[in-house]
């Protein structure tokens, strides 16, 4: 089974015990992170497969953390949901998508959608990481196929 990890950020830690309550399962470790700063510390040492963002935070709010992560190249294709509790209007929803969400979830959390999307998203990303593993596989064994058939023409493309 593949190991994913999922990566929860809310400045209040009440929410991100409500996160892991819901979100707690075989094959995933849940990574807490209480600011936006401390989420991209995390994003720099871990292979995460998602990441729950909380919209309002002090410092460092989740739409520059959404922002920062989509100019590097090794986050910038991390599925991000957003977690607030902020006004439903249009133009705040419009900036988490603009920023990289791929959905808005808004408090209080119904723990079966939040769960069912979750679920969604881990699938995609253990669909993701299994051709990733089918590829390299492949490659390895056309790297063996052209050392062996080089070894056996002399190096010159020509049999012997």
């Amino acid at each position: 089974m593949i190991e994913q990890k999922l990566l929860l950020v809310d400045d209040q830690p009440a929410n991100l015990v409500s996160l892991e309550a819901v979100l707690e399962g075989e094959g995933r470790t849940l990574i807490k992170a209480h600011s936006g700063q401390e989420a991209l510390k995390v994003l720099l040492k871990e292979d995460i497969a998602l990441v729950l963002l909380d919209v309002q935070m002090p410092g460092m709010d989740g739409f520059e953390v959404a922002e920062l992560m989509r100019q590097r190249k090794d986050t910038q294709t991390i599925p991000i949901i957003f977690v607030t509790a902020i006004s439903k209007e249009k133009k705040y929803v419009f900036k988490g998508y603009q920023a990289g969400a791929v959905d808005y979830l808004f408090k209080p959390l119904d723990p079966l959608i939040l769960k069912s999307k979750v679920d969604f998203f881990l699938g995609l990303d253990r669909q993701r990481r299994e051709l990733q593993e089918k590829l390299r596989e492949a490659q390895a064994h056309r790297a063996a196929y052209e050392a062996g058939k080089a070894s056996r023409d002399g190096g010159d493309g020509k049999d012997k």
